[in-house]
């Protein structure tokens, strides 16, 4: 399985490194679960199958952070990736807090991806 991320991700998760710390570290867990399961989980994860484009784009709701420890059942991070099943690759799209924004960047899928 090969990581991909966009430029806008790399910057998504430059900021929130600021205010979580070990966000490096649980990236790196959410990449170990990747390899073995890359396709989406109910509940933790599901599909966005509204965009009608050629790939599969997953959400992930339940992200495991431990800078956020104690602050309930969801972290509040969100994570949007592409899976490509046939070669097999995973790009990284977009990772923000919940509390900062209320969906995925829509436009950045659709500008990347179709």
């Amino acid at each position: 399985m090969t990581f991909e991320e966009l430029p806008e991700f790399r910057k998504d998760v430059k900021t929130l490194l600021k205010k979580y710390r070990t966000l490096s570290d649980d990236l790196a867990v959410v990449k170990q679960v990747m390899v073995v399961v890359p396709d989406e989980r109910p509940p933790f994860s599901y599909r966005i199958d509204n965009l009608n484009l050629l790939t599969c784009i997953i959400k992930v709701k339940k992200i495991a952070c431990k800078a956020l420890k104690g602050r309930g059942v969801n972290s509040g991070l969100r994570l949007i990736y592409a899976y490509f099943p046939d070669e097999p690759k995973i790009t990284f799209i977009e990772l923000y807090h919940k509390n900062d924004k209320e969906n995925e960047d829509k436009k950045r899928i659709m500008d990347h991806f179709t």
